[in-house]
């Protein structure tokens, strides 16, 4: 019996997809509209236990993410754990399980699940970088004065944008707040990014202005192929070094509604001055019941004082 509710459930979980046709806004255009999440526990490069598995099957991936899940749950309250190391507060107990929101299961795309996000080149990790970009890395200021000033700080300590590319482009996955809410115009189209209620606005017309005129964001510009919605943006601003790149930043996304609740993102980075080739990643944006609520980062930024006094503090007892 369970047998044959389960082939019935299948069979109409297949005819409505084959039956589903792309809801279209009033110019003609795929409709992306809506909240979504690309929440995920699948990591950006694949791992060395997976280095050749690309893809896992179900049972598979439900044994890892079982596993995750029970790891995570052994952090719940800890002062100090990778969890917490990886998310910048090691030592200070500043997260726990309550505020981790990044998702329980792979990323499945065609019907699989993916060991990495990276899908360009092939092995799942991100292309060396350059000999220039090494050099240039290497000169930036590290602990002592990134301490000296408000402005030394990263932009996401200070609250101007959310952490590790979650406003994007590219849009990355990350510790928590990985939701999303797109509103769509002929002209113009609007990601909103629940962290730090960062917004995009993609323009439907027009072209990049010179490089010389930087943006945060860089500046987005739209246009259809099919039923895709390409988006090319440049002109970051040279304060966005995503995995190390500069002011040469181009980044290409392409967002394909293939399902009622399902838009598929393939984003590719292109910085010949930092990466040895161009690279692609590609995962799943999952419709979400939101709504988007607002974030309130620092609630005041009162903990900046807190940062800048304790580094003047470790220079007093340097001096000593």
């Amino acid at each position: 019996m369970r047998t044959a509710v389960l082939l019935f459930t299948l069979c109409a979980a297949a005819s409505a997809q084959k039956n589903w046709k792309v809801p279209r806004t009033p110019d003609g255009h795929p409709d992306l509209q809506g909240i979504w999440t690309n929440a995920t526990i699948t990591p950006m490069e694949r791992p060395p236990a997976l280095a050749n598995k690309p893809t896992l099957t179900d049972a598979e991936a439900k044994f890892i993410e079982k596993n995750q899940a029970e790891e995570l749950n052994k952090l719940d309250g800890a002062s100090d754990g990778p969890l917490l190391a990886a998310s910048g507060s090691a030592g200070t107990g500043g997260y726990n399980v309550l505020f981790v929101d990044r998702g329980s299961e792979f990323a499945r795309v065609d019907g699989v699940k993916r060991t990495s996000l990276v899908v360009d080149p092939r092995d799942g990790k991100v292309p060396a970088t350059t000999e220039e970009a090494r050099r240039r890395n290497a000169s930036l200021p590290r602990n002592g004065g990134a301490f000296d000033g408000v402005k030394n700080r990263p932009l996401a300590e200070r609250c101007l944008l959310g952490f590790g590319s979650s406003t994007g482009p590219p849009m990355m996955p990350v510790l928590y707040n990985n939701n999303y809410q797109i509103v769509q115009t002929k002209d113009h189209i609007m990601i909103l990014a629940e962290m730090v209620h960062d917004a995009r606005i993609v323009r439907m017309v027009g072209q990049h202005p010179d490089a010389d005129v930087t943006f945060y964001l860089g500046d987005s510009v739209g246009h259809w192929e099919g039923d895709t919605l390409v988006v090319d943006t440049t002109n970051f601003n040279r304060q966005i070094r995503f995995r190390g790149t500069y002011n040469k930043l181009h980044v290409i996304e392409r967002f394909t509604r293939t399902a009622e609740d399902t838009i598929l993102y393939k984003v590719t980075i292109d910085d010949p001055s930092t990466f040895a080739s161009k690279w692609t990643m590609e995962y799943p944006f999952v419709a979400a019941p939101g709504p988007i609520y607002e974030y309130a980062c620092h609630e005041g930024n009162y903990s900046m004082s807190d940062i800048l006094g304790g580094a003047r503090k470790a220079d007093a007892e340097n001096k000593k």
